[in-house]
């Protein structure tokens, strides 16, 4: 919407020229996501839900009675902001929806006594994966991008839903799981936000340095990095409240539209390997768990049964890690692991 309005002002008066700067939408998008989530969590967390306590989980009753589900506030924001600096098209708007939906269902498990069955959550989950993959590549062949392949790569979009669907359902329970320790899931989805960000607009959102990368260069780079600019925005407000000790927690209302979004941004990118190169802490400490359930639940093979999972749980109870030290660790993996691992993607090549 501003960067319509910016080209018909920008003919009254040369500063309204600044609406049709990408960096500067993706700055006010950033901007305006964390100052509305500060201000406007606190004033109506006091109709949350409240927290009930998770069983098995290591401090679980330090939680009890916190407002959670605080993703039925600024997710929404999230959506109106991104609908008013990113240039409209039909696919954000689309993505918008989708993330709405995840919002909807996670706010439902939230409120729900007991919270929903994971199958009834993951069949959720998966219906708004396949429709999020639909929306990506609009059924038409998807231009992806490979390590050790020189390449770029055209597949049939038969190919490309299963896959992508299947990256962001686990993006999704990976993110979920980690929402445990104060401050973690928000952290850790933030950096992975912004990185994937700086990759959408300065790398394969640049005609002349996608060139040089030897990746495709999206027309659409720009448009998506500003999504991954506001939710990083909107990210750093909830956590300014979020931080340890907790006022209020995202819930799955939260965690789950966050997910989505990540894997979303990752199949934007070009390139399904980048979800393991900026959000590997969040699968490391989420999406093993899934994998170790799986094993024992469908296999009856229990290789990892000494191991707690989420993966912050086991650190905190059988290494004795306290929640800060936790928050730090994982985040300063993440922050050091991702460029490093990011150039040996690119150089790969």
């Amino acid at each position: 919407m501003l960067y319509i309005l910016g080209q018909y002002l920008s003919e009254i008066a040369g500063p309204f020229r600044l609406l049709n700067s990408y960096i500067f939408l993706a700055g006010l998008g950033a901007a305006l996501g964390a100052l509305s989530t500060w201000w406007l969590l606190p004033r109506y967390w006091h109709l949350l839900p409240t927290d009930r306590g998770r069983a098995f989980a290591v401090d679980a009753d330090k939680s009890i009675g916190k407002p959670v589900s605080a993703g039925i506030l600024f997710i929404p924001l999230f959506v109106v902001i991104s609908l008013l600096v990113v240039p409209f098209h039909w696919q954000v708007f689309e993505i918008c929806l989708c993330v709405l939906a995840a919002m909807l269902v996670g706010y439902l498990d939230d409120v729900a006594v007991g919270g929903w069955s994971e199958y009834k959550l993951g069949a959720f989950d998966l219906g708004i994966a396949i429709v999020a993959s639909m929306v990506i590549c609009q059924m038409a062949p998807y231009v992806i991008w490979l390590p050790l392949f020189k390449d770029a790569i055209e597949i049939s979009p038969f190919v490309f839903i299963p896959g992508a669907t299947i990256l962001i359902w686990v993006a999704i329970n990976a993110t979920n799981c980690t929402d445990g320790v104060d401050g973690l899931s928000a952290s850790l989805s933030g950096l992975g936000t912004m990185f994937l960000g700086i990759i959408l607009y300065g790398i394969v959102g640049h005609a002349a340095i996608a060139e040089y990368l030897l990746v495709p260069h999206y027309e659409l780079g720009a448009d998506w990095a500003i999504l991954a600019f506001v939710m990083t925005g909107c990210l750093a407000g909830y956590l300014w409240h979020n931080s340890y000790p907790s006022a209020v927690m995202m819930g799955d209302a939260g965690s789950r539209p966050i997910g989505l979004m990540l894997g979303v941004l990752v199949l934007a990118s070009g390139n399904p390997f980048l979800i393991l190169v900026v959000a590997f802490m969040v699968l490391a400490n989420g999406a093993t768990g899934m994998v170790k359930v799986v094993l024992l639940r469908f296999f009856k093979i229990g290789i990892f049964a000494k191991v707690r999972y989420p993966l912050h749980d086991h650190v905190r109870h059988n290494l004795g890690w306290s929640n800060t030290q936790v928050l730090v660790r994982f985040m300063l993996l993440q922050a050091v692991g991702t460029p490093i691992l990011l150039v040996l993607l690119l150089k790969i090549r």
